[in-house]
């Protein structure tokens, strides 16, 4: 498939049309053409001269391969294969808007095992982009340059359109005649030329639009000689189409900023010293230099220097993180001050800033249950709409003994009335600049659908480890029954793994200083623990369900009784004869977890529940601690599962997670929500993520999503409002083109701008 941007799609409905005729060309069937993004997707073998003519019969044009917009000179040349966008001949190129789909983000997997059910594991005019270094003289980087195309002339159509009526009005005053109506004529049709000739084309068709009202209300009001009142619906209605493309457009440049946050070339260190290189060619093990004020190219380890680090671009924290040598640092992260060296540990493609790049575009795609109910009602509401014209036009002249011209007048005006131009947009505009809203704090939403979703939540339920907790728990106390093999065992078996109870486990062990033998044949045991084979024995390590087989004496099960009373996760080890020992282990609860819990019931969350594998006494002093309502303990990953579904029958609800284990109940929730430092598989399954370790900007998400949802409601009732309001006003026959455009036209600039204001960020203390 290759991807290009297009410029002056006029509506969203327009785009469907649009994207229907390609659809009907050769090899078309796959084709598809976004609104919301400007994006036109196509297979490579179609032909695209056939295209571009479809296109410029909506005034429309493709400006750029998308690929090559974002992507490096080397493959941006690659992506073209010699096809130019249309009077341009740029490059600049990263991989932020390629389709990665294929790839497989999953973390490695360690042969490790699970604690208490923790698994281990390891466009258009508005502005140019100069960020991207220069490139064949000049790279416009993410931006569109659509040179003199639609846009523009749509402007210069309404200015000359509009001096021209104007003109006609004073010629009309004075001299009257046909001079005026000439005068008229020529406004409209410079104005109304294109929308004219697409409801021609439509009605040809009997095909029932918003440019086919216009055309038959054009039509009608020259036919009856209210040529003044048609040329300024000719006029207003462009207005209208060019200030509807206005609102989209900004919700799409709020979008492209934070596309702009991918680099461009990176200066890789090799033996001859210092070279510039495009961004897609960097692989795993180069070695770069970054320096101040320039962005990392991609993730990787700090070798050498020491810099604080702007990691906005990741993870919405405007505070830079100071870095040493052996850190990780982040593609698209802004180095401030001094030099580093960066040793680069994924390909750019595969790196956290491309994978959130690749998720915010795939989110402009989808469409929201009550989006598609527009689009659906939109269909037949034009139709509709074409009847109870007719009939405004038709009964009272035939049963009323009405005027008709006047009710021909009436019937005119009601096809205005009904054009559905408000209500289609009272929603994708609101749910585009709330994704960027939602992006630009480090929230991806991967999606309009889980946007409202979002804004439905009454209920949270939150994994402990790693979510309300800082997830890195340490031993507290040991309880040892067998000296010479407790620690050296438990050593062997958790050694290289990634688990937070192995990483507790093996700190303690480290001080002892031991030589550790070689454990074989691990096996994860899931909501257990893990099995391995050291010398001639087979050994347990793990919750107390992995020594449930065996019998307990009596000190034992005091001590785990006493380690629990405390509020400690146990970690037990044992084999086939018996107890070798027990850790017991704390975590610590992240300090902001409190107050972002009672931020999110002022939030309008109604109900918090903690669900843990953990045991009912650390789960209670955790759920305290936190302020959750409710909580859950000695979960398995498939008890997390059912609870989430039970929850899930008495409200919408959301899980929190950042593990392996979290993944299926994450998948079974209304929403699932990630953090963005958990593992690869529960951000892959998550509907939303929080590039943040923490769940400090989740409050703010939430009430993104409630005001998108409001806006919503608030447009779709202003749209209908306005136009049942207008058409009531034909029962006294008062309804008039001008009332009419105008109803139409104010509301469609009113839903347009409530829309946008979900981009205005206040600072809240």
């Amino acid at each position: 498939m290759r991807e290009y941007r297009v410029n002056g799609l006029s509506c969203a409905n327009c785009a469907e049309d649009l994207e229907k005729e390609i659809k009907r060309l050769d090899y078309g069937e796959t084709a598809s053409l976004s609104y919301r993004s400007g994006k036109l997707r196509i297979d490579e073998r179609m032909a695209l001269d056939q295209i571009r003519r479809i296109l410029r019969s909506d005034g429309a044009a493709i400006a750029l391969p998308a690929a090559e917009a974002q992507a490096g000179p080397d493959a941006a040349a690659q992506v073209l294969t010699g096809e130019h966008a249309e009077g341009q001949d740029h490059a600049g190129h990263d991989h932020a808007g390629h389709d990665h789909a294929g790839h497989e983000h999953a973390g490695h997997e360690h042969a490790g095992h699970d604690h208490a059910g923790h698994g281990h594991g390891s466009t258009g005019h508005a502005g140019h982009d100069h960020d991207a270094p220069a490139h064949e003289g000049h790279s416009h980087g993410e931006h569109d340059h659509d040179h003199g195309t639609s846009n523009h002339r749509a402007v210069v159509s309404l200015i000359v359109s509009t001096i021209i009526y104007a003109g006609a009005l004073i010629v009309d005053a004075r001299l009257g005649g046909s001079t005026g109506i000439l005068l008229y004529a020529a406004a409209a049709v410079l104005s109304g030329y294109t929308t004219f000739m697409r409801g021609l084309k439509n009605l040809a068709k009997l095909k029932f639009n918003i440019d086919t009202l216009m055309t038959v209300a054009l039509v009608g009001a020259a036919a009856i000689g209210d040529w003044k009142e048609a040329t300024l619906v000719a006029i207003l209605f462009g207005l209208n189409e060019w200030l509807e493309g206005l609102g989209m457009e900004k919700a799409r440049r709020s979008m492209a900023s934070l596309l702009s946050a991918a680099p461009k070339e990176a200066t890789k260190l090799t033996d001859g010293g210092e070279t510039v290189v495009p961004i897609a060619s960097l692989r795993a093990g180069d070695l770069v230099v970054v320096k101040a004020g320039e962005k990392i190219p991609s993730d990787g380890t700090i070798e050498n220097g020491r810099s604080s680090v702007n990691e906005a671009a990741i993870t919405g924290e405007s505070i830079p993180v100071d870095k040493a040598p052996g850190e990780t640092v982040y593609g698209g992260s802004i180095n401030n001050e001094g030099l580093l060296q960066v040793r680069i540990a994924k390909a750019y493609e595969d790196s956290s800033l491309a994978r959130i790049l690749h998720l915010v575009e795939e989110a402009q795609e989808t469409k929201t249950p009550t989006e598609l109910f527009i689009n659906r009602f939109a269909r037949y509401y034009t139709p509709m709409v074409m009847i109870v014209a007719a009939l405004v036009l038709l009964v009272p002249p035939l049963f009323f003994g009405g005027s008709w011209s006047k009710w021909l007048y009436q019937g005119l005006a009601v096809l205005i009335v009904g054009c559905p131009c408000a209500l289609i947009l009272s929603s994708p505009i609101a749910i585009v600049s709330g994704i960027a809203r939602n992006a630009r704090n480090g929230i991806l939403v991967k999606g309009g659908v889980h946007l409202e979703q979002l804004g439905k939540l009454d209920t949270l339920a939150f994994d402990k480890t790693g979510t309300l907790t800082e997830g890195e728990p340490y031993v507290v106390e040991t309880v040892v029954y067998d000296e010479n093999r407790f620690f050296a065992v438990a050593g062997a078996i958790e050694q290289g793994s990634a688990h937070p109870l192995a990483r507790a486990v093996m700190r303690e062990i480290g001080s002892l200083g031991l030589s550790l033998p070689e454990a074989a044949e691990l096996v994860t045991i899931p909501g257990r623990g893990v099995e391995a084979r050291i010398g001639d024995r087979r050994y347990r390590l793990g919750n107390e369900q992995s020594a449930a087989e065996l019998s307990l004496d009596g000190q034992a099960l005091e001590a785990i009784r006493s380690l629990k009373d405390k509020g400690l996760t146990l970690v037990l080890l044992s084999d086939d004869q018996g107890l070798l020992g027990m850790f017991g282990i704390a975590d610590r609860i992240r300090e902001e977890s409190r107050s972002v819990v009672q931020e999110l019931y002022r939030s309008g969350i109604r109900r918090t529940v903690m669900l843990t594998g953990d045991h009912a006494k650390t789960a209670e002093q955790v759920a305290a601690a936190a302020g959750v309502s409710e909580y859950y303990a000695g979960l398995m990953p498939e008890d997390k599962v059912a609870k989430v579904k039970e929850l899930a029958a008495g409200g919408t609800i959301g899980m929190i997670g950042d593990g392996i284990n979290d993944a299926p109940a994450l998948a079974s929730a209304d929403l699932g929500i990630a953090m963005g430092k958990g593992t690869d598989s529960a951000i892959e399954t998550a509907d939303v993520v929080l590039m943040q370790d923490h769940l400090g900007k989740l409050p703010e998400a939430i009430r993104i999503g409630r005001r998108v949802n409001g806006i919503i409601r608030f447009n779709i009732g202003v749209a209908m409002g306005l136009k049942l309001l207008a058409l009531l006003l034909t029962i006294p026959g008062w309804l008039t083109l001008w009332i009419a455009i105008l109803s139409d036209m104010g509301a469609t600039i009113f839903v347009t701008l409530v829309s946008l204001t979900v981009l205005i960020q206040r600072n809240r203390s």
